[in-house]
């Protein structure tokens, strides 16, 4: 159980911090990954989804064997972006930057995927 609140927390607390800022940096990230953002509703929807899993993940960290079955989609959100972004990069239509952001959730889901199989669920 202490795994699953470690690693549920460090992964809030990690998203919170690296996504927040993204909600200030559109113009930004339009110059510097072109080609420049069209769609900022896809841009915001993306950052805004991402950041209330961020909080999922910190209300799972508070008592990982209630919220068990909540940890079956928060793999699958990590291996969305994660194969996601591989697969973009195998076809040379991503960064090595982008890549790496992808690589990190593919580590996070693996984790989220240990915590899973040592949390025994809640009893009835």
């Amino acid at each position: 159980m202490k795994f699953a609140r470690w690693t549920f927390t460090a992964a809030g607390v990690w998203g919170l911090l690296v996504l927040t800022p993204m909600l200030f940096l559109e113009a930004h990230v339009s110059a510097a990954y072109p080609p420049a953002i069209t769609h900022p509703e896809h841009y915001y929807g993306f950052v805004g989804v991402a950041l209330a899993w961020q909080v999922a993940f910190l209300i799972l960290a508070r008592d990982p064997a209630r919220y068990r079955p909540l940890m079956i989609p928060a793999v699958l959100e990590k291996l969305a972006y994660a194969l996601c972004t591989i697969a973009l990069f195998a076809v040379g239509r991503t960064s090595g930057a982008v890549l790496a952001t992808g690589l990190l959730d593919l580590v996070l889901a693996a984790l989220f995927v240990v915590a899973f199989l040592r949390t025994r669920p809640a009893a009835p």
